[in-house]
């Protein structure tokens, strides 16, 4: 079972990389003989099932309901756990796809970094082929 040193009040050391995480789902997995029902589209399916879980949280909230959403001691609890559950799916889909998860988000961010330069898009919410007009 996972166990983590406490620090400072209730938080915890941080100190697994992804790949770390990857070895424990992969092991929990294979525990249990499940890696021949979590194929890429199976968890691609869970994902979406567990994003959409997570959704339903914010379902029918108002502006300020999601505004205070911190401080709500019943949907706290579930938002965190719905969270979990879709990082547990992501790191498994890029575990059998063989993608290196950490390197993706940061070629990822850097390619956003050049569609949404700050001078363009600060404070806009416009996609990136409308943020710059080019002169006829």
């Amino acid at each position: 079972m996972l166990s983590l040193k406490k620090e400072k009040g209730d938080k915890f050391m941080k100190q697994l990389a992804i790949e770390d995480l990857q070895l424990k789902a992969r092991h929990f997995v294979r525990e249990r003989d499940w890696e021949q029902y979590q194929t890429s589209r199976d968890i691609c399916m869970s994902l979406n099932i567990e994003a959409s879980e997570l959704l339903e949280l914010f379902l029918w909230l108002k502006d300020a309901e999601v505004a205070e959403i911190k401080s709500n001691q019943k949907k706290m609890p579930a938002i965190r756990e719905e969270i979990a559950d879709v990082f547990y799916w992501l790191i498994r889909l890029a575990d059998t796809l063989d993608i290196d998860l950490e390197l993706a988000f940061i070629e990822k961010l850097q390619k956003n970094e050049l569609k949404y330069p700050v001078e363009f898009c600060k404070g806009k919410t416009e996609k990136y082929t409308e943020l710059v007009t080019l002169p006829k």
